[in-house]
């Protein structure tokens, strides 16, 4: 007994284990200069009228961004599942740059048809560059379905591929059951994880390119067969900063739009702001993206936090 009351003893005068004396011995992290700059948040969007949009925005859900801060500016039901249509591409486009490289080439075997289509031409061989344009330009369904179809393992893998891929980068609340976005009750996606699909596109040059190109010409490898595509965004080219993202449409889903749009915050000439602009089961999903996109920067400015530091 008297052993152990002269080793606890030892322990607790030691100053390397007593609690205070620890403590106590270790410079302060405030007294200490860090020998590099840590990095300036980005500006942080503040609303200066507590203006918000209502009734005149139709779109039953919305969510807008502020892509470099991460703030959420504006959402309506931005929980709430819908059927996205066509904007599902944006995640099938990432699929497919994971297994694909841009030359590669494919061959068009099962040709859908229904929607709205590229006009690919059964046995036609053609890059997955060209495939990617009909995709997202002419949102052909022939174009993303040939993508599909020749991933390794087929149609059902791509779409087990997009479900992966949907969980990786955080999609939380959406699931997929095709690659082209038609009408399905498993096929869904909320307003706030469709945001987060358009961040992490935008982090994809290949795709930023692509979804800001109003119209373009592509062929096949023998230049056999050519296809003019058209951007189905009618903002691009018309509202100032437009810059993609993706439309979609059924009779289910109603009108539904992504966008991004890069613009001067007021006051003017300071610094670009980048936004997400999302629109599900809209009336007009061009004049509600409109609409919103002028009440971002009729009403929002942008206070920047100077870091202060110690000489």
């Amino acid at each position: 007994m008297l052993f152990l009351m002269v080793l606890a003893g030892f322990f607790l005068g030691y100053p390397g284990q007593h609690p205070y004396l620890f403590w106590r011995d270790i410079p302060r992290l405030q007294d200490r200069t860090l020998p590099f700059l840590l990095p300036s948040p980005a500006p942080y969007p503040k609303n200066a009228t507590g203006v918000y949009p209502g009734a005149e925005v139709t779109a039953d859900g919305i969510v807008i961004e502020d892509v470099d801060s991460g703030v959420i500016l504006y959402e309506r039901n931005s929980s709430r599942p819908f059927a996205p249509a066509s904007t599902t591409k944006i995640l099938s486009a990432l699929v497919a740059l994971d297994i694909y490289t841009l030359d590669d080439v494919l061959t068009v075997k099962t040709l859908m048809n229904n929607g709205a289509t590229m006009k690919l031409v059964p046995g036609e061989r053609i890059t997955v560059e060209n495939l990617l344009y009909g995709t997202l330009i002419q949102s052909g369904n022939d174009a993303v379905y040939t993508l599909a179809e020749n991933y390794p393992g087929g149609v059902e893998a791509f779409v087990a591929s997009m479900n992966i891929k949907a969980k990786a980068i955080n999609l939380e609340h959406s699931s997929f059951t095709n690659p082209v976005g038609f009408d399905d009750p498993n096929h869904k996606m909320t307003p706030i994880d469709l945001v987060r699909l358009a961040a992490v596109a935008l982090t994809n040059k290949t795709i930023v390119k692509m979804v800001a190109i109003p119209q373009i010409t592509v062929s096949d490898v023998t230049h056999t067969y050519f296809h003019p595509l058209v951007n189905v965004n009618q903002l691009l080219g018309k509202i100032p900063g437009v810059g993609g993202i993706k439309t979609g449409w059924t009779e289910e889903a109603g009108e539904n739009l992504v966008t991004l749009v890069e613009r001067n915050g007021l006051p003017a000439g300071r610094q670009g702001h980048r936004m997400i602009v999302v629109v599900l089961k809209s009336k007009d999903r061009f004049g509600d993206t409109t609409k919103l996109i002028d009440w971002v920067f009729g009403n929002y400015r942008w206070e920047t936090f100077t870091q202060s530091t110690r000489e």
